[in-house]
This record gives structure tokens, C-alpha cells and sequence, in this order.
């Protein structure tokens, strides 16, 4: 059954939103204006506060930039190509004269002086810029419950988590408050609150965006995602994003150049991995689910394999080995003395003084990845576990290059469950760690990967699978998760 959250609009405003092309061609026919399709997100956002999917509205200057975008448009012109498409952007994200906090109170009222490249090419083509969205602090966690500022709630369940880290931007794309969003996918931070929210998250190949403005929790891992509901509209903005930039020394230069489309339907090569649909973690609906889809795969012409991965048990441990240390690393420099909190007690001393400002704002979790990070680095243990992790890590990339020899993607499921309720892994941390045994190879592997809304639970929450290609390998990811989203809807 194919799945759609949230298909219906609120009738407040006559603004109705299914794409960028139809928008845009609505707004040279003079048929609508960004005016009315700002005020018909602010009415949502507004609507939907107690969601707590924002940390930070930028009304008043959204309502500025449609009117000037309503003023300088002349008819017959071309549009730039995010011309008045209104996005939202994690509380990761930089942006200049705009409060960037990473959902933590070490950055509490820190203000941003640049703004990321990513989100600068999209300001470049006249996008609009909504606000900053909720996120679990410094992109630490699969639920969004780890935000010093409140969790955010799942649009469809009230009750349920949206996922996570990056939670905030899938339910301003779920609940209609944006046409897009941009989140951070460190290990599934963009494709797990998809899944759970219902909405299209993609994660381009490491490299693919420049990582220049985004607030780092693992280097080697981090990448900029984006969330929407239609195929086109995300691949378009990863167009506009995918862009070289002298400030990001680890990118591919080539960027993304998708080509025409496809005059006749392609056949692919897909590979099922065994271990993952037959995990015993995986919910028996969701295993289904998959299984029905690779025999529709086959109905329509594809080749489907489902072949043997024995290192499925081995990619979680590695990953929080591997991004704690870097995170222990990276949060170093968070320490109130130049910015950020500090504490009203006067310390003895600049070591105290440290100690105060780190164990008062940094949340449990972060603390809890930082003393793991500092272990796993530490004399007489880096070469127990961070070294053993860098060498699964080569493996997987090894067997990675295998796979896409003889196929061309991998299809899995994207979480164990469905989304959750709030509050069931608050005291289980490594519960939480576990269910992230899905998402994370595409990060370790510097791979693109895509979580893609197929199919309803008898639960009645969404759910859907994952699409891995090779690195590089962007446009054939947009040509499977087309295809595929068309076959589920037949």
C-alpha cells in the first residue's frame, strides 16, 4: 500500500503546493504569488507550534523576500530554480545574523557571522528561508529527544517520536509548514525521521555538498540531506547545493549535473541484502513489505539477488567507536570562553571553569558520546577499538566496491520499527544505538542513500526502504527512487 503523509491542505489559504515546476509555472501565470505561499506556511507554523518543530521563525523576513520576489518578477522571464520555494534549515546549519545553537545550551544565543556554502547557493537562487528547525543536540540521536529545548512530536501521532536527529526538519516538511528541508545525516539523521514522518530524505554521497557552515559532530561522516515529498523537487535541490567550494577541501569537485530524463523505462540490478531483511530485529510487517516489493521488482523487469553481507553485526559498533572519537575531537572547542554558556557561579580556576560550563550545558547524551570519544582514543585502548573500527570500516568500503561491481543499488529496510513512542529508549541508550544498524553503512561507506515512503503499517504509521548506490552514483539514485515511486503507486 503506497503511503502519503499528510495529502491533504488547509483550506485557511487558497496556496496549494504539489511541486517547484507546478509553482513556478503558477507564479508566471500570475495564478499565485510567494507572498501567499509564505503566509500559508507561517499559518501552518503557527498552526502547528505545539509540534515543536521550530526553534526559530523567520517571518518577518520571509514576508520581505516574497514581496520582493512578487515585485521583481516579470512574466515570460525564466525563474531561478528555487525562486520563492520556501525551506527550512536545522539548527546546525549557519546562516549570518541568525542564531545557530545545535540544540544545545553551550551555543545558547550564539549568533552566526557566515552562512554555510549549501545554503548560500540556495539564497543565490532565490529561495526563501523560513526558519531553523528543532534537532536532538548536536545531531546526537534517532528520536529528537535529546534537544535542550524540548522534543519535537510526530505530526501523524502526537505521541510517537519523529525520529531523529534531524526530526524538526521532517515534520515541517510532513506537517506542511515548508516545501523543503535540509538536515544533517551522520548515520541516518535525515533518512530515519523520514521513514518514520512518512516524507522522501535523501543523503548525497560524502563530498556531494560542502559541509562548509554545518556545525561538525563527525567529520568524516556528516553530510547536508534533504527533505520533501516529491522526487524532482529533492534532486533539484541538491543541484543547486552540489556545487564546488574552496572552503570544503574534502569535496567532489564535479558536483551533480543530472542529465535528461529517461526516454524508456530502464532495467536495474538490485541487491537484497539477506542478513538485514532477515534480521531478528526487523519488524515481520516491514520484512514482508520488502520481500513484496523485490517480486514486483521482478514483475517489472529488474533483476533482484538476494545476496550474503556477514558484517551487518559489525557496522553499529564500528560507527559509535569511530564517531565518538571524532565528536570528543570536534565539541573540544566548546568551552564559554569566547561564546556560548557560561555558568553564574565565579570557578577557583580556568580548569573548573571549563569543567562548569561543559557539565552544565552539554546534555547527558553528548556528554555520554564525548566520554566514550576520549576512551576510545585514549593510551592503552586506541588500538582496541579505534583502530579495529577503522579496519571494518575498510572492509565494508572493500566489499561496498564488490556489491556495486554486479549491482546497481542496494535495497533495505531503513529502521527495525516504525516510529516509537516518546520516551521508550529514555533509559536504554544502547536500544537506541542498535536500531541505527540500517542507516549507518552509508556513512561509513561515504555512500549515497535515500529512505523513500512506500508503505503503511497495520499501525497505522508510514514506512518505507532504503536505496544505496555507489559513490558518484547520485543520478542513478534519482532514476531508481522514481521508478520505484511510481511502482508502488500502481
Amino acid at each position: 500500500m503506497y503511503f502519503s503523509a499528510f495529502s491533504y491542505q488547509e483550506t485557511a489559504n487558497m496556496f496549494f503546493f504539489t511541486t517547484i515546476r507546478d509553482y513556478h509555472q503558477q507564479l508566471q501565470a500570475n495564478e499565485s504569488s510567494c507572498s501567499e505561499a509564505v503566509s500559508f506556511y507561517l499559518d501552518n507554523c503557527k498552526r502547528h507550534e505545539h509540534l515543536n518543530a521550530f526553534r526559530e521563525l523567520y517571518a518577518e523576513e520571509a514576508i520581505q523576500k516574497a514581496a520582493l520576489l512578487d515585485e521583481q518578477r516579470s512574466g515570460g522571464l525564466p525563474l531561478k530554480k528555487m525562486h520563492g520555494v520556501v525551506i527550512a534549515i536545522k539548527d546546525v546549519i549557519c546562516y549570518e545574523g541568525h542564531k545557530v545553537s545545535a540544540a544545545s545550551r553551550i551555543l545558547k544565543d550564539f549568533t552566526s557571522l557566515y552562512t554555510a556554502s549549501a545554503l548560500q547557493y540556495l539564497i543565490d537562487e532565490e529561495a526563501i528561508i523560513i526558519g531553523s528547525c528543532n534537532c536532538d543536540e548536536f545531531a546526537m540521536g534517532s528520536s529528537n529527544e535529546n534537544s535542550a529545548y524540548g522534543p519535537v512530536k510526530n505530526a501523524l501521532d502526537e505521541s510517537k517520536v519523529p525520529g531523529g536527529s534531524s526530526g524538526g526538519s521532517a515534520v515541517a516538511v510532513q506537517a506542511n509548514m515548508c516545501m523543503l528541508s535540509l538536515g544533517s545525516d551522520t548515520g541516518g539523521s535525515v533518512r530515519q525521521p523520514a521513514d518514520f514522518c512518512g516524507i522522501i530524505g535523501l543523503k548525497p554521497g560524502y563530498g556531494t555538498i560542502s559541509r562548509y557552515g554545518l556545525i561538525a559532530y563527525a567529520s568524516s561522516f556528516d553530510q547536508i540531506g534533504i527533505f520533501g515529498k516529491n522526487i524532482d523537487d529533492v534532486f533539484l535541490a541538491l543541484e543547486v547545493m552540489a556545487k564546488p567550494d574552496v572552503m570544503d577541501s574534502t569535496m567532489n569537485q564535479s558536483g551533480f549535473t543530472p542529465p535528461a530524463p529517461l526516454t524508456e523505462e530502464k532495467k536495474y540490478k538490485f541487491a537484497f541484502l539477506q542478513q538485514a531483511t532477515a534480521h531478528p530485529s526487523l519488524d515481520p510487517e516491514i520484512a514482508k513489505s520488502i520481500d513484496s516489493l523485490q517480486d514486483d521488482l521482478e514483475k517489472a523487469g529488474h533483476e533482484t539477488t538476494s545476496i550474503d553481507f556477514d558484517l551487518l553485526d559489525y557496522i553499529v559498533p564500528a560507527y559509535y567507536v569511530l564517531t565518538t572519537a571524532e565528536a570528543s575531537s570536534n565539541l573540544s572547542r566548546y568551552d564559554g570562553v569566547r561564546y556560548g554558556y557560561r555558568p553564574e557561579t565565579k570557578p577557583e580556576n580556568l580548569e573548573a571553569f571549563y569543567a562548569e560550563n561543559r557539565s552544565e550545558s552539554f546534555g547527558t547524551e553528548v556528554k555520554r558520546r564525548i566520554m566514550l570519544g576520549t576512551f576510545v582514543l585514549s593510551t592503552g585502548y586506541y588500538d582496541a577499538f579505534y583502530t579495529k573500527a577503522q579496519k571494518i570500516r575498510a572492509l565494508l568500503v572493500k566489499r561496498m566496491h564488490e556489491i556495486f561491481e554486479n549491482y546497481d543499488a542496494v535495497i533495505m529496510p531503513v529502521s527495525p520499527t516504525t516510529a516509537f513512542p516518546l520516551g521508550l529508549h529514555e533509559k536504554d541508550p544502547l536500544a537506541m544505538y542498535l536500531a541505527d544498524i540500517y542507516t549507518v553503512f552509508a556513512n561509513l561507506t561515504g555512500i549515497p542513500a535515500i529512505a523513500l515512503p512506500l508503505f503503511s503499517h497495520s499501525n497505522n504509521m508510514p514506512f518505507g526502504v532504503q536505496v544505496l548506490c555507489n559513490s558518484g552514483s547520485e543520478v542513478t539514485l534519482r532514476d531508481i527512487s522514481a521508478g520505484l515511486m511510481m511502482l508502488k503507486k500502481q
